[in-house]
């Protein structure tokens, strides 16, 4: 995965989905962990026209809590490691942390406290650059099941 420029913010998220998919996703085989010790999950947000698949693509496999759930969790089904959360209906990509180079410009990224203003205040100013457009993820073709196994 590429991702260029800065990102819109940095993050922990700690809300239910994310807990419980963080557990799922990092049950599966031979998973890395996702959960950090106070069950949060460190993110970095990019715009979607600015991160690309540059290979590998044929290994991405989503989760999806429900089967109407909008947000689904990207996994490299090789590994079972946690690459990223897309909300279809968004204009940005939710990268998990520990797939970026922090010391590269993720870093500089603001870094994202307890407060929404400033959050939807930078996801609404990245969307008007973007010109109100919604990109599609469309290099995700496989699914996987609670156990990581692909879905028919």
């Amino acid at each position: 995965m590429e991702a260029r420029k800065v990102p819109i913010v940095r993050t922990s998220c700690h809300c239910n989905g994310c807990r419980e998919a963080g557990a799922i996703l990092q049950s599966l085989p031979q998973a890395p962990p996702i959960l950090d010790e106070d069950e949060g999950t460190r993110f970095v947000l990019y715009r979607k026209d600015r991160v690309d698949c540059l290979s590998g693509c044929d290994n991405l496999a989503e989760h999806r809590l429900t089967p109407s759930s909008p947000t689904r969790r990207v996994v490299a089904a090789c590994c079972n490691s946690f690459m990223f959360l897309d909300f279809t209906k968004g204009h940005w990509i939710t990268v998990f942390a520990d797939r970026i180079d922090l010391a590269g410009a993720a870093r500089s990224a603001p870094k994202q406290g307890r407060t929404s203003a400033m959050f939807f205040l930078r996801l609404m100013a990245n969307w008007a650059k973007m010109g109100f457009k919604t990109p599609n993820i469309d290099y995700v073709h496989k699914e996987i099941d609670d156990d990581g196994r692909p879905k028919d």
